[in-house]
């Protein structure tokens, strides 16, 4: 799965320097939300100005504003188009490395249990959601390492907090907090959807497998077989949406009350008049910057639950190149 691509000469000046590219165009991105954040604090403070007293700022200032706004976006807009492009050919080259791989073992794995399936869907769909989930974990600590000093300089305006009264540096601990338990309940919400996931591919596959047999066996794929088949792949779905319910219940809900979290941490200070519109602004958003970062498992479990159920399969099937004489069972 790894070395196929990033080990190999044939495809050095994709893997390692993709890499490089990925990483340096994430940096940028997180560079542009800390000057939109920026931006957010100054324009705020603007508005305030503009609805305290009339007059007080002109249309060409308001306008002319708002115009270094989409000076910053544009650029980014064109950053975001080219990294992306360019991560679609990555993915498809580091998939293309696998297949080459595995094809040039076919002898040996042609025998395992929906081989054609794991060459063709399961290589495609590793390298897609590593390089996702990858890229959404880079982006999260490279928002950290941008976001938490700006955080944690903002909040020396917050004197006090619900609950804990006066704290230095509170909003940092307390969006550090909710993000930890947050992942701590939702990952035991969730732990049986891996199996579950894994599972669902076993009696897919051996479904694909009993219908690709039918097109040239007409002994293959009758009614009785095919409906035990198929009854297998519902029954393991319903379980599947079912474990997914609560837990879908259990993220949507933490998710939904984090928005009001730097709200409720703010109370104090804003019913104080201790900070402008503008600062909040920054405050908030930083907050939540900060927050969704350390939330990266929560956000991102569908995901690596499905990249676990992956990555299973296929190192069952590159056993089958060691071990080609236990190979013939779906592992």
């Amino acid at each position: 799965m790894f070395r196929s691509f990033f080990l190999s000469k044939q495809w050095t000046m994709w893997a390692w320097p993709g890499v490089l590219l990925i990483v340096a165009g994430t940096w940028y991105q997180v560079q542009v939300n800390v000057m939109i954040n920026e931006w957010f604090g100054g324009f705020y403070d603007l508005v305030q100005k503009a609805l305290g007293q009339a007059e007080a700022v002109s249309l060409q200032e308001y306008y002319g504003f708002i115009l270094t706004f989409g000076q910053i976006a544009g650029i980014y807009v064109i950053v975001a188009v080219v990294l992306s492009f360019y991560t679609k050919h990555w993915v498809f080259r580091w998939r293309n490395a696998m297949n080459d791989f595995y094809m040039s073992h076919w002898g040996k794995l042609r025998h395992i249990e929906g081989a054609s399936q794991r060459i063709q869907e399961d290589s495609r769909r590793f390298a897609a959601i590593v390089e996702s989930l990858g890229a959404s974990l880079l982006e999260s600590v490279l928002t950290l390492v941008a976001f938490l000093p700006i955080l944690w300089e903002l909040s020396k305006a917050i004197k006090v907090v619900p609950f804990f009264g006066e704290v230095d540096h509170a909003l940092v601990y307390i969006a550090i907090i909710f993000a930890l338990f947050g992942t701590a309940v939702l990952a035991a919400v969730g732990i049986k959807l891996p199996g579950l996931e894994f599972n669902n591919q076993k009696v897919e596959a051996a479904y694909r497998k009993e219908l690709v047999f039918g097109e040239d066996h007409e002994d293959r794929a009758a009614p009785p077989t095919v409906t035990e088949l198929f009854s297998n792949v519902r029954r393991n779905y319903f379980r599947l949406f079912f474990h997914y319910m609560y837990f879908d219940v259990a993220k949507w809900s933490y998710l939904q009350f984090g928005v009001l979290v730097p709200y409720i941490a703010l109370g104090p200070t804003i019913v104080g008049a201790a900070i402008t519109l503008g600062v909040m602004q920054q405050i908030v958003r930083a907050f939540g910057q900060v927050e969704s970062s350390f939330q990266f498992l929560v956000r991102s479990w569908n995901i690596i639950v499905e990249l676990i159920s992956v990555y299973k399969r296929l190192r069952a099937f590159e056993l089958g190149i060691k071990e080609p004489k236990n190979s013939s069972a779906f592992q």
